[in-house]
């Protein structure tokens, strides 16, 4: 039966056998030159190069390796154990060599790619919340700490919650086109809510009294845009039903709020007003934080301050007030009157009570509405409402961030 495996053929190749496996001398020459070039390699691409030229196929060592097949029974033996040892010791100082590059490449790498956590990212900022959400959940704040709910109520609404419910006469001009959007077809009684007030009744359909809930969201009218109009914006809706509430309790919720939102030191006063949904009704002005009330500012000062305020070095030329003679000049924020007009206010309409089902010989409330875009205008010296609807993440980032 013929041997599995076959002898190895003589080299036939034209390259020259330049080991013998016969001679020991000349093996031992050729593993020193070897070991010696693997020794040598600095990097794993020269160690990758000596070992292909000492234990490749090519190389003296594969060349004598292959002479043994042609060599007599005693000879080969001999042969075949000096050129097997001879190849180990290469492989094996390939191998040990090969583990001390990768361990140090792999020290190099984590010196050179090292990164620092600490420092901050390069990468461009995605965007940034906006200043109005910011004020809407500090309000929202201040109402839970109260004790109060917080309501949303649904953008289109029913024209009989929007205008009747609240005691909007038949022929009231908020009901012409002109001031409300309508939802077509119109016949279908649907609009944009004008304010958030239509809450109120849905509020004390729902839950009935006592109540105090404060409602924000988006409101719409057919505003033109411009710096201080905008056809949607944001309100917060106050409402408070309870037994012996009174405009006192009223003045006491607006002015924590007015500090809360606004800080300490704000100064607030209520004008007699008329509102169908509240009787009596009041406007609520804040104290003009430009002018502190007194109706004129420095030359050539800004007109806004605080976060969202342009400096005097950035703010037009063309709309920045002077006064050659050095003396003070008139409020453009308020005025001149020392005062900003913040919202309405009042004590709840019997007949809203009474739409809603709720008994306005036991039971009397309060209801106010402020607009959160005229809040961040005078809190953070905005002078453009049109800066805030434009999308332009700019002006977001430079409110900062609040958590």
């Amino acid at each position: 039966m013929p041997d599995p495996t076959p002898e190895p053929a003589p080299n036939r190749d034209p390259d020259p056998v330049a080991v013998s496996p016969t001679d020991a001398e000349q093996v031992e020459a050729a593993v020193a030159e070897a070991l010696s070039a693997v020794a040598a390699a600095g990097d794993l691409d020269e160690l990758t190069a000596a070992a292909r030229a000492h234990g490749g196929d090519r190389s003296p060592l594969s060349l004598a390796n292959r002479e043994i097949g042609a060599l007599p029974g005693p000879a080969k033996a001999e042969a075949g154990r000096r050129m097997g040892q001879a190849r180990r010791d290469v492989a094996e100082a390939v191998a040990e060599r090969r583990a001390v590059l990768e361990a140090e490449r792999d020290a190099a790498v984590l010196v050179t790619e090292a990164q620092d956590l600490t420092q901050p990212t390069s990468r461009r900022p995605r965007g940034a919340r906006h200043p109005l959400g910011l004020l809407v959940e500090e309000v929202e704040d201040f109402f839970t700490g109260l004790g109060w709910t917080v309501l949303e109520g649904p953008e289109v609404e029913a024209e009989w919650f929007n205008f009747d419910a609240l005691n909007f006469g038949p022929d009231h001009p908020a009901r012409q086109m002109q001031d409300t959007f309508f939802v077509d077809p119109p016949e279908d009684g649907l609009v944009l809510r004008t304010h958030t007030s239509p809450v109120q009744a849905r509020a004390l359909l729902d839950h009935g009294a006592p109540l105090y809930v404060a409602v924000p969201g988006r409101v719409f009218r057919t505003d033109e845009l411009d710096a201080t109009h905008t056809p949607v914006f944001t309100q917060v809706e106050g409402l408070a039903v309870d037994e012996h509430l009174t405009m006192a309790n009223l003045r006491g919720v607006l002015d924590a709020m007015a500090v809360a939102v606004l800080g300490e030191g704000t100064t607030t006063r209520l004008r007699p007003a008329f509102f169908p949904f509240t009787e009596p009704s009041a406007e609520m002005d804040v104290r003009c934080p430009v002018c502190a009330g007194t109706g004129e500012v420095a030359p050539g000062a800004a007109r806004g301050a605080g976060a969202g305020a342009p400096s005097a070095a950035e703010e037009d030329a063309s709309t920045r007030t002077e006064d050659p003679a050095g003396e003070g000049v008139p409020c453009r924020t308020c005025g001149s009157t020392g005062w900003i007009e913040w919202g309405g206010c009042g004590m709840v309409n019997p007949h809203v009570l009474r739409a809603a089902g709720v008994d306005p010989e036991r039971y009397s409330g309060f209801a106010f509405g402020m607009g959160i875009e005229r809040t961040l205008m005078f809190r953070n010296g905005v002078e453009d409402m049109r800066d805030m609807v434009e999308g332009d993440v700019r002006f977001s980032r430079q409110f900062g961030t609040e958590v």
